[in-house]
């Protein structure tokens, strides 16, 4: 047999096959396929056969499965975050999931079997109905010839293939298959095998070891509060469910814990997280008191140059604030709003500038400032040099939306829709240098940072930008970007971070299904992290702190 060859379905379902594999070619047949049939009947069987052959590398993309989730005993969290893990996309809720699936147009095929035995298949069975109302999105979904969920799936006007129905066997294929297996099970789908003992919900060791789907679906199941233990799962519970050692899921945990969980639980997860890559430093997580939750955290920076390290926020509402570095203790408030914020910088004399949603810069000042004095306040009446490089930038991409915005102590950056890169140096902000086109697509990220060379030369400025197209690439403004890329993944950059840090030059990487790369240059050394939310910004500090933001918490790590 050939690679690309595959095998007949088993016991005489070739007319079942060839209907399914029809189906997934027909550009003009319903999005959503039902499976049904009675107990016995062979469904799992076929779509084990239809899954083991559409998953394998160079399937052809008429035949590609993307998705594919055994819904057994499992709750609408377990199935969300484990389809949203393959498909490479962070979603903590449906919406999410049907918001990343409607902003990517690329086909997407999803299996969906054994809904009949889900902890909530009404509920799930309304996903589906919400994911098939996309036009690039096929679902084929079993269910038990019976169960109260097919009146749901058959409102949808789906194709349907009822397995009990003579058309879909062929008796002489099935007659030899049978004389070969004369002891008849149901086949069981893959990824149902198995069941494990009940798990202790109130431990925080246990659970860290457990089998996730399991705890996951228990946690649905028990509404408890289990002193915190059990919103911080459901908090971060993508992250968890992915297939890790015990203190990473720990680690996950104290930093979705939040101030009004039981101060007995840290502990043991300290002791446990002791063996993860990263320190927890501190979170700061929704609804938390002492300190208070600053918001979601849309747009983040470090302040640098002459200023006290503080970070500076922008939330959902527009409200820019500086918090504590120590522990994110709200120190001040920025005057005016910054609505829809997606990009944030304070340059070094304290220009606080503010992308928003519709490519505009806007300027601030920072709170602590210093400000000019007696004959220097008369005399200084002009702006900036923090000013005129965003006037000289702004000036440059008016016949484009900027999209992404990055600076350092030497050097701004904006990056537009259409992929390209544009520098000014702080020495001389009037000038732009010359842009590049780095990227397929639009530039979603981008950092600055700055690089020592020699002690009697300046230091060099480094762009790093990300882009939709799932690249990290880097530039030196005036001198031609290298070719290959830093990294690249197939999921678009969500944001980046770059820094001269007491650990040489360092490079963090927030991608659209979650995960956060962290990456000392100089030594080639990486190490991760899953916050297990969609990541809106990170930072880093001087001494090699990460800070990462989203719509739940923000947080501070240190390597190991």
């Amino acid at each position: 047999m050939t690679a690309g060859a595959w095998a007949r379905p088993a016991a005489g379902r070739e007319p079942a096959g060839a209907a399914l594999l029809g189906w997934l070619a027909d550009p003009t047949a319903p999005r959503l396929c039902l499976v049904t049939g009675s107990e016995n009947s062979g469904k799992s069987q076929l779509l084990a056969w239809l899954v083991t052959h559409s998953t394998r590398p160079g399937t052809a993309p008429e035949r590609r499965v993307h998705g594919f989730v055994p819904l057994a005993g499992q709750g609408v969290r377990t199935a969300l975050w484990t389809l949203a893990d393959q498909l490479g996309v962070a979603a903590r809720a449906p919406g999410e999931l049907l918001a990343e699936l409607s902003a990517d147009p690329r086909r997407t095929v999803l299996v969906l079997p054994d809904l009949h035995t889900a902890t909530e298949p009404g509920a799930l069975a309304d996903i589906v109905g919400a994911l098939a109302d996309l036009e690039h999105v096929r679902i084929l979904v079993e269910a038990r010839t019976g169960h109260e969920v097919i009146a749901a799936l058959r409102a949808l006007s789906p194709a349907e293939m009822d397995l009990d129905a003579s058309q879909w066997t062929d008796p002489a294929r099935a007659e030899a298959w049978q004389a070969a297996h004369p002891t008849r099970h149901e086949s069981t789908t893959p990824g149902t095998e198995g069941t494990t003992a009940p798990v202790d919900l109130d431990d925080p060791v246990e659970v860290c070891a457990a089998d996730p789907g399991q705890v996951t679906t228990a946690y649905e199941a028990d509404t408890e509060s289990r002193d915190g233990l059990r919103r911080a799962w459901l908090r971060a519970g993508q992250s968890l469910m992915r297939d890790q050692e015990p203190a990473d899921r720990a680690l996950v945990l104290l930093a979705a814990l939040g101030d009004g969980a039981d101060p007995r639980l840290s502990p043991p997860l300290e002791r446990l997280a002791a063996g993860a890559p990263w320190r927890l430093v501190w979170s700061r997580v929704r609804g938390d008191v002492t300190p208070p939750w600053s918001g979601p955290v849309m747009a983040l920076t470090v302040t640098s140059g002459s200023l006290p390290e503080q970070l500076l926020v922008a939330d959902h509402q527009g409200t820019l604030r500086s918090l504590s570095y120590s522990d994110a203790t709200p120190v001040g408030r920025l005057p005016g709003l910054a609505p829809d914020a997606l990009g944030l910088v304070c340059l070094p004399d304290a220009t606080v500038v503010v992308l928003d949603g519709d490519g505009r810069l806007h300027i601030h000042r920072a709170p602590t400032a210093p400000g000019p004095s007696g004959l220097a306040a008369l005399l200084d009446d002009g702006p900036g040099a923090g000013e005129q490089a965003i006037e000289t930038l702004s000036t440059a991409v008016t016949h484009t939306r900027i999209t992404a915005l990055g600076a350092s102590e030497h050097a701004v950056a904006v990056a537009d829709h259409t992929g390209r890169v544009y520098g000014v140096f702080l020495s001389d902000p009037g000038r732009l240098v010359a842009a590049e086109h780095l990227h397929e697509g639009p530039v979603t990220a981008l950092a600055v940072a700055d690089v020592p060379v020699a002690a009697s030369e300046p230091d060099v400025s480094l762009v790093y930008s990300g882009g939709a197209d799932g690249r990290v690439r880097v530039w030196g403004p005036g001198k031609k970007p290298m070719d290959v890329p830093v990294a690249e993944r197939a999921t678009p950059v969500r944001a980046l971070a770059a820094r001269m840090t007491a650990s040489g030059l360092t490079l963090s990487i927030a991608w659209s299904d979650g995960l956060v790369e962290h990456r000392r240059l100089d030594a080639a050394e990486r190490r991760t992290f899953h916050p297990g939310h969609p990541v809106n910004v990170l930072a880093l500090t001087r001494t090699e702190e990460l800070l990462i933001g989203t719509d739940e918490l923000l947080t501070c790590l240190r390597p190991a």
